[in-house]
């Protein structure tokens, strides 16, 4: 071929190649442009209100030493009747109550070696039962747990905890809050929305945070955002929810 004749068709080539470059170039623009997400908020609603503990549970039992295991267990079963006696002493009727497994272990100890140091040695062995109460006579529970300090200053090999106070249709309780505390995330979004003179459109999407079950004079500093609360040692509480929503902006 005459070069003469294909320099001119060299250079046409080369023009609609970038005409092609640039024309992909402002068509990616336009279709970015077009792509682009729309403006949203994204907010955070509470509510809370009071909630009543409606039921209790109590954990009870007896625990003896022994000897051997033999004599353990047998000190056990010869204390049970202070716990069944004790419970229908304070009004318990014998379903509220359930039992757990007697259990006897090895009780072990740590002494001191000569040369120094210590050494663990076994001295008799350990009986235990525990019991759970459970009831919706809160004032009842109550009251037998403050009677039975009085067992235990009179030397029975009796063990307790603090009673747990729970609301049984918790999930009744966070759906009654739910709507509250999306209305308040609306409010907040407005309220965002009036200063930059912008207007709050459609929920984009929406995701309950944490539950908390605080006690009725509980602190702001017992909530966290990372994790809900379930406070079980009162019986007035407060129930809160925090949802966090996204909302358009127009």
């Amino acid at each position: 071929m005459d070069n003469r004749n294909s320099w001119p068709l060299l250079g046409l080539g080369l023009l609609l190649a970038f005409g092609l470059i640039g024309g992909a170039t402002v068509l990616a623009k336009h279709f970015k442009t077009l792509g682009a997400p729309k403006q949203s908020i994204s907010v955070k609603g509470l509510a809370e209100k009071p909630v009543k503990a409606d039921s209790a549970e109590w954990s009870i039992g007896i625990a003896v030493h022994g000897a051997d295991f033999a004599a353990t267990l047998n000190a056990l079963r010869l204390a049970r009747p202070i716990i069944d006696g004790f419970l229908t002493e304070q009004g318990f009727a014998a379903d509220s109550t359930s039992a757990g497994p007697e259990s006897v272990s090895p009780h072990h100890e740590y002494e001191p070696l000569p040369q120094g140091g210590s050494r663990q040695v076994q001295r008799g062995f350990d009986g235990k039962q525990l019991f759970v109460v459970r009831s919706t006579a809160l004032d009842t529970i109550a009251k037998a747990h403050s009677a039975i300090i009085e067992l235990k200053a009179q030397g029975k090999p009796i063990v307790y905890d603090d009673p747990r106070y729970l609301i049984n249709d918790l999930e009744s309780v966070k759906m009654s809050l739910i709507g509250a505390a999306t209305r308040n995330a609306r409010q907040r979004a407005e309220e965002f929305a009036k200063v930059g003179d912008a207007r709050v459109g459609a929920m984009r999407s929406a995701s309950q945070g944490a539950f908390y079950i605080l006690p009725a004079n509980g602190s702001e500093e017992e909530a966290s955002d990372y994790g809900g609360v379930y406070d079980k040692t009162t019986v007035d509480k407060k129930a809160r929810v925090v949802v966090t929503i996204e909302y358009a902006i127009e």
